[in-house]
């Protein structure tokens, strides 16, 4: 059961009295939905009802989800959450350790294979899909592409990985179109760089896969790593890694493709004539994009040279004009120039709002932090995409994090409201999933596995049995999901979120002494469309007094003879007063928001 401190809040929160579909007073919301809500989902994980959960169980042991088992049931769920983009994670073809020779799919080696289900980031076949998403295994493409337009009748939008960096160690495509080369086919492999190879070569050396790696966790399998994995001569693994010898921590089981970088030698460039490397990714983006998939979420897209985007992505919008590139990157230094010079349409927004907000959650960080996060993407910040929990990331719930879903309420609120930017969630987070297990590769790291077969319980409830309802969901996880239903919805129709200005209130309030470092106050005005969004870090309540600044005064034309009433679109029933100088007290229960419409 609950504590009852976090149980006052929920109900302050969410009203959970009131109907599913009132929870929210929304006289704003008055725009077509513009705002882009991202659901993320590992498919192999999505659709999974097996419940075993054995550490390094097999395919048959654990079960595995299916394109199929997406079912408009589960994309309708999926809408109503607000969603309006379902990023597919792990659709291209990656080296598993799942047996399809009997279909002409080599088989992988375990040396070079993390967990049984393999990293779908180690891209075995870019012209395929992961074959452990099929029921139907030679259709796999086919059911790929039923899955598409499923989600598309549904209202949604596809997003799928593009990994450009790198491959599996055994990369060999099957699927290609008869006058495609395969990655490396052509290369010079008696020198380490060459700007017209795929790859990065060390020449007169052998790969070895790292000494204290135990593939599978040693379990008396054919499958388990028995050093008869060759590759010679070897090539420098994904993480710009030029040893034979790279350690457990490394990305051991990829190879660093070559895009007419010199890494080795000062990091010079060779781009006149235009790369191999270069031609056949964009030609793989073409192969997608006319799948008709809506947008591509690029791995460790600032790990190849942003000319080869500002290259490739106009080319690859010939095709369709809407399609959309989010970038994984990492270096605040870089952002400009990838989406000036690199054309992406959206970045992670990781190492600062994700790393301040889970700070904050944790008591550790500062509210004044947030604030200045946006003035330094100032013009960029509706391109940045806004998470709280992804495939790399620990959950929420998680002892490894916050160890409560609802600890994140605030910084929910955050992500969602601060700014035009895009929201993302992750699937099951909405229903407090804790990552808890250890799966196999993974260990016990507070992470939902990508390397293994495994059922996620929380998600399991909610997906129950295929009916995807809330049938098996608890109290607490029902409130969970009508919460970051509510929001969502909220974030993405409301025209002063969809719209509207930002001014920051924190910075004011704080020097002046009218509240904590744990609590973040701000602006989103568009024409009437007022909203005073405030939050509460704190595990106590917070006392504080709120003034706006004369710059929001102005921006939402207040005037003194008038007198201005806040009223929470949350429903919790908290109303709020201005005096003269636009001054008002609120109590903020512990990890609580409030979204106040502010009117006459």
């Amino acid at each position: 059961m609950r504590p009852l401190l976090i149980t006052v809040i929920a109900v302050l929160v969410l009203d959970c009295s009131a109907p599913k579909d009132k929870i929210l007073d929304t006289p704003a919301m008055q725009t077509q939905s513009k705002k882009i809500i991202i659901y993320q989902m590992m498919t192999r994980l999505f659709g999974n009802t097996n419940s075993t959960n054995k550490q390094y169980g097999t395919i048959e042991e654990n079960g595995v989800g299916k394109f199929n088992d997406i079912t408009d049931q589960a994309l309708k769920g999926i809408k109503e959450l607000g969603a309006s983009h379902v990023w597919y994670t792990g659709v291209i073809e990656h080296a598993v350790l799942t047996d399809y020779t009997k279909y002409g799919i080599l088989l992988d080696d375990a040396d070079v294979v993390k967990g049984r289900a393999g990293s779908p980031y180690a891209i075995k076949d870019y012209y395929d899909v992961n074959p452990d998403l099929a029921v139907n295994v030679p259709q796999r493409m086919t059911e790929f592409e039923q899955l598409v337009d499923r989600t598309h009748h549904n209202g949604l939008k596809v997003i799928i990985d593009f990994v450009p960096n790198h491959v599996a160690r055994a990369y060999h495509s099957d699927a290609k179109p008869i006058e495609v080369k395969d990655l490396g086919e052509n290369d010079d492999k008696s020198v380490g760089f060459k700007p017209s190879n795929n790859f990065y070569y060390l020449p007169g050396q052998s790969f070895h896969s790292p000494q204290n790696y135990v593939a599978l966790g040693n379990q008396n399998s054919f499958l388990t790593k028995d050093g008869k994995f060759t590759e010679t001569p070897a090539k420098a693994s994904g993480n710009d890694l030029f040893t034979a010898t790279p350690g457990i921590n490394d990305w051991f089981e990829t190879v660093k493709i070559n895009y007419g970088v010199d890494v080795l030698n000062g990091r010079k460039t060779y781009f006149d004539p235009v790369p191999d490397t270069w031609i056949k990714m964009k030609d793989i983006l073409i192969f997608w994009a006319n799948k008709k998939i809506d947008g591509f979420r690029c791995d460790m897209a600032e790990m190849v040279p942003v000319e080869f985007w500002n290259w490739a992505i106009p080319q690859v919008k010939q095709i369709n004009s809407q399609l959309i590139f989010i970038a994984e990157i990492y270096n605040p230094q870089q952002y400009r120039n990838y989406i000036d010079i690199g054309k992406f349409d959206f970045l992670y927004d990781k190492v600062q709002l994700y790393d301040q907000l889970r700070l904050l959650i944790n008591q550790k960080g500062q509210t004044t932090e947030l604030p200045k996060i946006q003035e330094s993407l100032k013009g960029i910040n509706h391109k940045m995409v806004h998470f709280l929990e992804n495939h790399d990331e620990q959950r929420i719930a998680s002892s490894f994090f916050a160890g409560d879903a609802w600890k994140a309420i605030p910084a929910m609120t955050v992500s969602a409201l601060i700014d035009q930017s895009p929201v993302m969630i992750y699937f099951g987070q909405e229903v407090g999933e804790a990552g808890a297990g250890t799966e196999g590769f993974s260990g016990e790291d507070g992470r939902t596995t990508i390397f293994d077969y495994w059922g996620v319980p929380a998600h399991q409830a909610w997906m129950n049995g295929g009916k995807f309802n809330e049938e098996k969901l608890t109290d607490d996880q029902k409130q969970l999901r009508q919460f970051y239903g509510d929001m969502l919805n909220f974030a993405s129709t409301d025209r002063a979120i969809v719209e509207g200005s930002y001014f920051d209130l924190t910075q004011l309030n704080i020097e002046k002494k009218n509240m904590s470092q744990l609590v973040h106050a701000f602006i989103r005005s568009r024409d009437e469309d007022n909203l005073l969004i405030v939050t509460n870090f704190n595990i106590s309540l917070e006392k504080i007094k709120l003034q706006l600044s004369e710059e929001a005064i102005a921006a939402m034309q207040l005037k003194k003879e008038i007198k201005y009433i806040g009223r929470d679109l949350l429903r919790s029933g908290t109303d709020i007063g201005f005096d003269h100088n636009f001054m008002t007290e609120i109590e903020l229960p512990p990890h609580s928001a409030f979204i106040f419409k502010i009117k006459s």
